[in-house]
């Protein structure tokens, strides 16, 4: 609870700013005529001449929000009426009604820093003063635990160090959002515990994200706890799928994403740590541990996080959101259900459907050349391929459509048995022809570094209502 200032007018000050020292006159002339309370920072004994308040525990000025001294206040029945930072003769008059304050003085002199503000101060006093919102359960370590190994050891972890979650970086952590911490974002799967905006950001510190990084976090979240998405069913199955994020918008260079060189790698803070927040969260929350409900007979790395930014500048196209219904210029993330990337090669190809072919010959080997239809896909774009594309006027539709008539398979060579080989569809369908995906599979998106002739294909789990279906969320700050 903030504690509350007595009416009058409140003056926050301390020795050590020469403002500070400079107003003494006006304040003992106002404390004359006026009720006059004055807090001081840093020495009980400053100013002489008035009976200051003990402030050295710097609460009040941290509970209200004090950003530099010295600070003139109104207040009326506890509510601040108007505020003045630093010296300033005329908003001082007005501020108290008294006129002539300083003639002696200059008209106006900047203050200084609130101590409540100083960075080697300000994370412990949030800690002290402001922890009483944070409702998560401590864990009180013993003396000689060392606090990395015991965060291994009880489970938390997804093998790599975890950063320490104490009060001071979670509440660091959510000053990111404007979401209250109390606010119940989803139920995570897959024991469909209640989520606060509390228990993201503690999640989001063990995964070393910054602050700026927590409504993407978020919101991812909320997407994966969709029933279109399934998050459930990705830990389930024995496929070694995860969530994929892919980020558009200004938000992309606002957290300095990577969409570039190694977009789908390491190096870059913000992609490795957001989709990494993302898996805590549902490991640590939803209670979704590898060997106990996610029964990935192999997995992937990406399962760690997998989180990475579209480079919608360089595409030849309108961004993946976009395509999913976004207004253009939103900052949106979209979750895919998606295994490791596959790289394409094709380092001759300077014609349209040449690439295409290319692209369509190595897209039907996906998982395997006889299943069709059942499967999604995310295709990644390199820079160089995107090009030959664009010179040709092929758009996002031109090369969806050209995909799909040469990804057309006949019955007898996807059937069960056709090539010595037992596994494909049913002997029922030899005499169709049916397509590998499903129609606008797959998914296109832009990325990667401007030398090499390579794409990406993602494989996807399996899509429809029966298995994941791409989501796509607008960010909320």
């Amino acid at each position: 609870m903030q504690p509350p200032l007595p009416d009058g007018i409140v003056a926050f000050v301390k020795r050590e700013c020469p403002t500070c020292e400079l107003v003494v006159p006006v304040l003992e002339e106002l404390s004359k005529q006026l009720s006059l309370t004055v807090y001081t920072q840093d020495d009980p004994g400053f100013p002489q001449g008035i009976e200051a308040r003990d402030d050295t525990s710097l609460e009040l000025s941290w509970h209200h929000q004090i950003e530099a001294v010295p600070t003139l206040l109104r207040v009326e029945q506890g509510v601040e009426q108007e505020r003045v930072l630093g010296w300033q003769r005329g908003e001082w008059e007005t501020l108290t009604g008294v006129r002539g304050l300083g003639p002696g003085l200059p008209e106006l002199r900047p203050g200084c820093g609130s101590l409540s503000v100083d960075p080697d101060r300000a994370p412990g006093l949030a800690a002290r003063f402001g922890a009483s919102q944070l409702r998560a359960r401590r864990v009180e370590l013993a003396m000689l635990e060392d606090e990395f190994e015991t965060m291994v050891a009880r489970g938390w972890s997804d093998g790599l160090p975890l950063v320490p979650p104490t009060p001071e970086r979670v509440l660091a952590m959510l000053d990111g959002t404007t979401r209250k911490p109390d606010e119940t974002l989803a139920l995570v799967p897959p024991d469909l515990v209640e989520c606060s905006v509390e228990k993201v950001a503690i999640n989001a510190v063990m995964a070393g994200c910054k602050p700026e990084y927590l409504p993407l976090v978020l919101t991812a979240l909320e997407a994966a706890c969709t029933d279109e998405f399934n998050m459930h069913g990705l830990l389930a199955t024995t496929m070694g799928v995860g969530p994929i994020l892919i980020v558009n918008g200004p938000i992309r260079h606002a957290l300095g994403m990577n969409s570039g060189k190694n977009a789908l790698g390491q190096g870059n803070r913000a992609n490795s740590t957001i989709g990494r927040a993302l898996q805590l969260v549902i490991r640590n929350v939803g209670g979704g541990r590898p060997g106990e409900v996610d029964r990935a007979t192999f997995g992937q790395p990406g399962k760690v996080g997998f989180c990475f930014a579209e480079d919608e500048e360089g595409s030849p196209w309108e961004p993946l959101s976009v395509s999913l219904g976004a207004k253009p210029g939103s900052n949106t993330v979209t979750l895919f259900a998606g295994e490791g990337p596959r790289t394409i090669v094709d380092q001759l190809s300077r014609e349209p459907d040449s690439l295409a072919r290319s692209l369509a010959v190595n897209l039907r080997a996906l998982y395997h050349p006889k299943l069709l239809l059942g499967l999604d896909c995310l295709l990644v774009i390199g820079p160089e391929h995107a090009r030959v594309f664009r010179e040709a006027g092929w758009d996002r539709a031109k090369l969806l459509e050209r995909l799909h008539e040469l990804l057309q398979v006949p019955g007898k060579e996807f059937v069960r048995g056709a090539d010595g080989i037992a596994e494909g569809m049913p002997e029922a369908l030899k005499d169709k022809t049916l397509p590998k995906f499903r129609p606008g599979r797959p998914l296109i998106v832009h990325c990667g570094g401007g030398a090499g002739l390579f794409s990406v294909m993602i494989g996807g789990w399996a899509g429809g209502e029966l298995g994941s279906q791409p989501v796509m969320r607008e960010i909320r700050p």
